[in-house]
């Protein structure tokens, strides 16, 4: 997560306030999924799609990656999907049979990867200090609107979100980009560059509007608006980072489901 503003400890309960949040503003359902280390979670994320919550523990990786099909294991695309199988590797359980040698030997410098990744190893560490390259706010519509005058105001309003963020977190950028998403999910943006940031909110603003201007919004039915800010000045101090914990033990999550990863 990028921050962590419940204090909340537990990965797990985390995630399920996550889901709930995302629930309540977007009325749209999300999957999360929680391991131990980066690739696990990913897998785990991917797992109960389109709304579940899926742990995997350390004692039940190994048995859990014997039967997964390679294709869904994190980095293994489908052109490599097609080799292993190829190969005779379909499962976890068969790519853990083949020896370091024969991977690297098969598969390159990637071999290696494979070799830790049917094991759930994943010694990457997450890195939480990454400078934000850009800050904005969208909105998806529940009806199609086609009124000009009707998206002006929606990206009004997310342009003083936007802006009030910038001043929060002390950034200064330099390129600002309107999206617009049409009913047809054609997707278009519109973005001005400047030598120096925008003053205010009311220069902000004026420029959002003049670059929705020069879209089709008004003339056709949008699903999304959306304004974003990049070219910061500077870097964005990062974050103190702080490790959550992985309550394995304790399977009770309140008002949510968790799930094992189990096969049909």
């Amino acid at each position: 997560v990028t921050e962590n503003k419940l204090n909340e400890a537990s990965a797990s309960r985390l995630a399920v306030w996550i889901r709930r949040r995302i629930l309540e503003v977007t009325s749209l359902t999300a999957s999360a999924g929680v391991s131990y280390n980066k690739s696990l979670a990913k897998i785990a994320s991917d797992w109960d799609k389109p709304d579940g919550l899926t742990v995997i523990t350390p004692d039940m990786a190994e048995s859990f990656l014997t039967d997964l099909p390679v294709s869904k294991f994190w980095g293994v695309g489908p052109v490599t999907a097609g080799k292993m199988k190829e190969a005779g590797i379909h499962t976890g359980g068969d790519l853990r049979t083949w020896p370091l040698w024969k991977l690297t030997e098969a598969f390159g410098k990637s071999g290696p990867w494979y070799y830790n990744l049917c094991r759930g190893i994943d010694n990457r560490r997450v890195e939480p200090t990454r400078i934000r390259k850009s800050l904005g706010k969208e909105r998806t519509f529940g009806e199609d609107v086609d009124n000009l005058p009707e998206l002006s105001d929606f990206l009004e309003n997310l342009c003083e979100t936007v802006w009030g963020e910038l001043k929060e977190k002390q950034l200064d950028g330099r390129t600002l980009t309107v999206k617009v998403k049409y009913a047809d999910f054609q997707q278009v943006t519109r973005s001005r560059s400047f030598y120096s940031p925008l003053p205010n909110l009311t220069s902000f603003t004026d420029t959002a509007l003049e670059l929705l201007g020069e879209s089709e919004a008004g003339s056709r039915p949008v699903r999304l608006v959306g304004v974003s800010v990049s070219s910061f000045i500077g870097e964005e101090r990062p974050g103190e980072a702080h490790q959550l914990l992985l309550d394995f033990g304790n399977s009770s999550v309140p008002e949510q489901r968790t799930n094992t990863p189990k096969y049909a």
